[in-house]
């Protein structure tokens, strides 16, 4: 269920974005790291090539809107949320994964003229030259694969070539950051299976994703894995301390291995909201009493926005606004170099500040990296270009039998 952010305030960015900003826009390769919108092709009546709204539907990703903030693409996410670890939430995961893939797939086989799956580096340039959308594919937790770890090689075949081990609970595979303070681990890190998959997701070259585990999985995924790893969507802990962010030691280890850290848009991340548990669970409820569906009609949207609302009242909830979201992506650039930056704003996975709703706003970031003085390859780099350097290294670093197999 996708709810709305309050109406734009102070704080909102650039109110113009000048020809030089659209200059360096256009001739840049523009990628978002963490694409949620998979989550949405199965909603009723909901289709990529339509253009949606924030205000409507709160859905902050399509075709049209794509066009209009000048995103070439990304990585479109697999992203199933834990369930139990048993052998039956094991299958269900199982089958949740080859949905959500299926259903990716499906989109770009539907859109031949528009989307087209990018799996190699220069895929990006190449569909954006085109005049395609690049879709990359991602898992986000790695709980499909709980039940069959050789699973991978299947995914990397339709595509895969982005994962993460876990979501906002630990798993077989890793522990997790949790979702404000970080919880005891389970495994102290990285499980033996949680090893065994970065051995081989280094052997197919698929990057390894570390945005949502825990810092000790960080610290041991950064020491395992042959080829530098990504942080898909995260923010920076020394500007607001979260556990699902990185502290400015852990960001120059990951940009001296070669990593990219691309910084997210979700506001309770950047800010503190004063989200409490009551608060939480108030909109747990909210949820639940809609069946935590996504098929809302216009008027039950509007009664979720407008509970929402109330509970933000009662709450003294803050929002955070797209100068927010500035100062951590200006701070990680000054800690890792910006040649270490990107953007995964997590759109449609609850990403988008006021000010930063919807992708139409990406030149407002371009448009605030010129003020701060960056130039036009610093911001090409930041847009897309150290995301595609990435996808490079790591799979010049893969084994050419095991990619071989794979494919076969």
């Amino acid at each position: 269920m996708l709810v709305f952010a309050a109406t734009a305030q102070a704080g909102t960015g650039p109110e113009k974005i000048s020809e030089r900003a659209r200059a360096i826009q256009a001739r840049a390769i523009n990628l978002d790291t963490h694409l949620d919108t998979p989550a949405l092709f199965s909603q009723p009546g909901w289709k990529i090539t339509d253009r949606h709204s924030f205000q409507g539907d709160g859905s902050q990703i399509d075709y049209p809107r794509m066009l209009e903030g000048g995103l070439d693409g990304g990585f479109w996410v697999i992203f199933t949320g834990q369930g139990e670890r048993d052998a039956a939430g094991n299958l269900k995961a199982r089958d949740a994964g080859l949905v959500r893939l299926s259903e990716i797939r499906e989109m770009v086989a539907a859109n031949p003229d528009k989307f087209e799956l990018a799996t190699t580096a220069d895929d990006a340039a190449r569909i954006k030259a085109a005049g395609k959308k690049s879709v990359y594919i991602s898992m986000e937790n790695a709980y499909p694969l709980e039940h069959d770890p050789s699973l991978l090689g299947f995914y990397y075949k339709q595509g895969l070539r982005m994962l993460s081990l876990a979501h906002i609970s630990h798993n077989d595979f890793a522990d997790s950051a949790g979702m404000g303070v970080a919880p005891a681990g389970e495994h102290g890190g990285l499980s033996d299976k949680g090893k065994a998959m970065i051995a081989e997701a280094n052997r197919l070259g698929i990057i390894l994703d570390q945005s949502h585990a825990s810092n000790a999985v960080f610290d041991q995924m950064l020491e395992l894995s042959r080829a530098p790893i990504i942080l898909s969507h995260s923010g920076a802990y020394d500007v607001f301390a979260h556990s699902r962010n990185i502290d400015d030691k852990r960001i120059r280890a990951l940009a001296k291995k070669g990593g990219v850290i691309q910084v997210n848009s979700l506001g309770g991340y950047l800010i503190d909201t004063g989200a409490t548990p009551e608060y939480r669970a108030e909109r747990r409820k909210v949820y639940e009493s809609f069946g935590d569906r996504h098929d809302l009609s216009d008027a039950e949207r509007e009664q979720v926005k407008a509970r929402m609302a109330e509970l933000d009242a009662k709450y003294h909830i803050r929002k955070a606004d797209f100068d927010d979201y500035m100062r951590h992506l200006l701070h990680i650039i000054k800690v890792a170099g910006w040649e270490h930056v990107g953007l995964g704003a997590d759109w449609d996975g609850g990403g988008g500040v006021d000010g930063y709703e919807d992708i139409t706003a990406l030149p407002k970031v371009v448009q605030a990296l010129l003020d701060a003085g960056y130039d036009e390859r610093q911001i090409g780099g930041i847009l897309g270009g150290n995301t595609v350097r990435l996808i490079r290294d790591v799979q010049a670093l893969a084994d050419p039998a095991a990619v071989k197999a794979a494919l076969e």
